[in-house]
C-alpha cells in the first residue's frame, strides 16, 4: 500500500544558519486539563499559548540534559571515576556575554528577564540587548541591568 507521502522526496536541509531562522508549526493533541492550564498561564503572562509552549519546550530540553549530565557526574564521582564535562550546546537565544550593549526601554509587550526569569509586564522599564549578529532578543529587568552596570544598590530597584 503506497501513500502520497511515500512518493514525495524528503527536502534537503539548508545551511544551519538559514534553517535555524525558519520557524516550524507543531500540531499536537493534549488533554483538556492541560489545554486549560496552558491557556490560563498564557493569559496570566499576557502571552500567546504558542509562545508559552515554545518557551517551555526550549527550556525543558536544556534542563533535562543538564540533570542527566549532573546525575551521571555524581555517580562517576562517587565511584572515583573521571567526570565528563557538560556537552556544549548552542543557546536558543543570545546570552549576556554575547550582548554588545543594553538599551533601556519601556516594554510594549510582556517579557521574561533573561537573567533572573522575572516576569516583566507591559509598561515596565527593562533593557534590550543589542547584538552584532541576528538572533532572538535578550531582555533583562532593571535590577539585573544594575548588576551588569555594577551598581551597589542593585537589589533595591525593580
Amino acid at each position: 500500500m503506497s501513500t502520497q507521502a511515500d512518493s514525495r522526496s524528503i527536502p534537503e536541509v539548508g545551511p544551519p544558519d538559514e534553517d535555524a531562522r525558519k520557524e516550524r508549526v507543531l500540531h499536537t493533541r493534549v488533554p483538556g486539563s492541560l489545554d486549560r492550564q496552558l491557556k490560563q498561564r498564557a493569559r496570566s503572562l499576557g502571552m500567546s499559548v504558542s509562545t508559552v509552549v515554545r518557551h517551555v519546550l526550549l527550556n525543558t530540553f536544556g534542563l533535562v540534559e543538564d540533570i542527566v549530565t549532573d546525575g551521571t557526574n555524581v555517580a562517576l564521582a562517587i565511584t572515583g571515576q573521571e567526570t565528563t564535562p557538560a556537552p556544549s550546546r548552542a543557546p536558543s537565544r543570545p546570552r549576556g556575554d554575547e550582548v554588545l550593549a543594553w538599551q533601556e526601554a519601556v516594554l510594549n509587550v510582556n517579557a521574561v528577564c533573561e537573567h533572573c526569569n522575572a516576569i516583566l509586564k507591559r509598561g515596565a522599564r527593562a533593557a534590550i540587548g543589542v547584538h552584532d549578529q541576528p538572533g532572538a532578543r535578550a531582555i533583562i529587568c532593571r535590577r539585573c541591568l544594575d548588576v551588569v552596570e555594577g551598581r551597589a544598590d542593585a537589589g533595591k530597584r525593580r
